[in-house]
């Protein structure tokens, strides 16, 4: 039979990498994966040949933490466009929608409804609980195909961000273990925070770094630990989001070692930017939890580099520059777009750097978060029976941040100026190209599809 679509390249299996493979595509799935001879053949007989000998092939990434709806300008058409500009084939859409948080099933459906008419890759979907009384409608979230939860252990926002009692945590996580569904948190500890904020204020200190400075690394690991013990006491799979200290890495780890189902994620800002770049980025550089030391990012790269850490993330949030422009630090919105730059950073400054391997890359980017989120019966990974989800990477090309070039609504990037080695070529999405560097975005809004969590 003739194939429909072969991918040359040099090919990153779940086990090893071929230097001389190709991924054969059918239907929008893998139908096998060749190396050698084989692999020659099968790009000789096919109707379409993408990439070429020494491109490298890798799973499409799966952005394990998005923020389509924080601020309404982006939608899914803004996020799931820059994350097919960057090899991002399925994200992972959070649910602190501005003024509409996911935490009903209602509010799961319509989210569904919205995505089928918007997204240009595929989508999965996070719940949350809200206050008091949000655990009954656990069950029918799940039923309506969420892949996971998150709940904040600090609140931003009484109604879209709120922070979630101990004993209401516990309730829910019990219905969450019945149901089998990873739980993430945001871990901070609100206290510890607002009275540091509460006194910087006070005292004039409101510069960049003061942001840094009013969430100590003990504002984090104080609430990984109350997260974890509450996790662990339920057995609960759990999940600690944008891990940003070495520490919090050393906590999850000594849980997991009981035997527990516990994952950690970090992002590219804890690993490629720091502290010391606050004075340069402004508000910009204001992410929760904040930039930290150097030396604590060189310790996060090497945490994934021997597995410790399971993904990386991109905690996207495309705040407008309107809401990063207050003088005072603490007057501005915290997080910063960046699913468009996820890949290229963790190929660029992880494999090209010499800090990971091609496998950890292909890893913490596609495989670990699918199989975390109960995705891995069609994403992650290129194994037969996949969805075709696969970036082609020119490894003789320069990724150069420009915001002139960046698909978010946000229209900025806090990596903006930085070089990274590697390119994306193609992004292709169940065997079909929605982004190449030539052409720029291929496909159309509602291209993308929902994908349920496995249960």
């Amino acid at each position: 039979m003739t194939p429909e679509l072969v991918v040359r390249g040099i090919v990153v299996t779940p086990t090893e990498v071929l230097t001389d493979g190709a991924v054969v595509v059918a239907d929008g799935r893998i139908t096998e994966v060749l190396s050698g001879r084989a692999a020659l053949q099968a790009a000789e007989a096919a109707k379409t040949v993408v990439g070429s000998p020494g491109r490298l092939v890798l799973p499409g990434a799966v952005d394990a933490h998005v923020h389509s709806f924080s601020d309404p300008g982006e939608t899914f058409i803004g996020a799931t466009s820059a994350a097919a500009a960057g090899g991002v084939t399925t994200i992972l859409d959070m649910p602190y929608d501005a003024g509409a948080p996911v935490n009903t099933a209602e509010a799961v459906l319509a989210k569904r409804e919205r995505l089928a008419g918007e997204a240009v890759v595929d989508v999965s979907l996070h719940g949350t609980v809200r206050p008091l009384d949000g655990v009954r409608d656990i069950d029918g979230m799940v039923d309506a195909g969420v892949c996971g939860f998150k709940v904040s252990l600090f609140e931003t926002d009484p109604i879209r961000f709120p922070r979630i009692a101990s004993d209401e945590l516990l309730d829910a996580f019990a219905v969450l273990r019945e149901r089998g569904v990873r739980v993430g948190v945001h871990a901070e500890d609100g206290e510890i925070i607002g009275a540091l904020v509460k006194s910087a204020i006070a005292t004039g200190r409101t510069a960049p770094i003061d942001h840094v400075r009013s969430r100590p690394p003990v504002s984090e690991t104080a609430s990984v630990a109350l997260g974890l013990e509450l996790a662990s006491a339920v057995g609960v799979k759990f999940h600690i989001f944008h891990a940003s200290l070495p520490a919090t890495v050393d906590l999850v780890r000594e849980h997991a070692a009981r035997g527990q189902d516990f994952t950690v994620e970090t992002c590219p800002h804890y690993l490629v930017l720091s502290e010391d770049d606050m004075e340069r980025l402004g508000a910009k550089g204001k992410i929760n939890p904040p930039l930290r030391t150097p030396e604590s990012a060189a310790a996060m790269w090497r945490a994934l580099a021997d597995g410790r850490v399971e993904m990386v993330t991109s905690d996207h949030a495309p705040w407008p520059l309107s809401k990063k422009s207050a003088p005072v630090i603490f007057d501005n919105a915290s997080g910063a777009p960046g699913v468009q730059t996820l890949l290229p950073i963790v190929l660029g400054a992880g494999y090209f750097g010499g800090r990971i391997s091609l496998l950890t890359a292909a890893q913490v980017l596609a495989t670990n978060p699918a199989k975390a989120f109960g995705l891995e019966h069609r994403k992650g990974s290129i194994a037969v029976g996949l969805d075709a989800d696969l970036v082609v990477v020119d490894p003789a090309q320069r990724t150069v941040v420009d915001d002139t070039r960046m698909y978010s609504s946000a229209t900025w990037s806090p990596y903006e100026g930085l070089q990274f080695q590697g390119r994306v070529e193609q992004t292709i999405v169940r065997g079909v190209t929605v982004y190449s560097h030539a052409d720029g975005l291929l496909a159309k809004a509602g291209d993308g599809q929902f994908v349920a969590g496995l249960r």
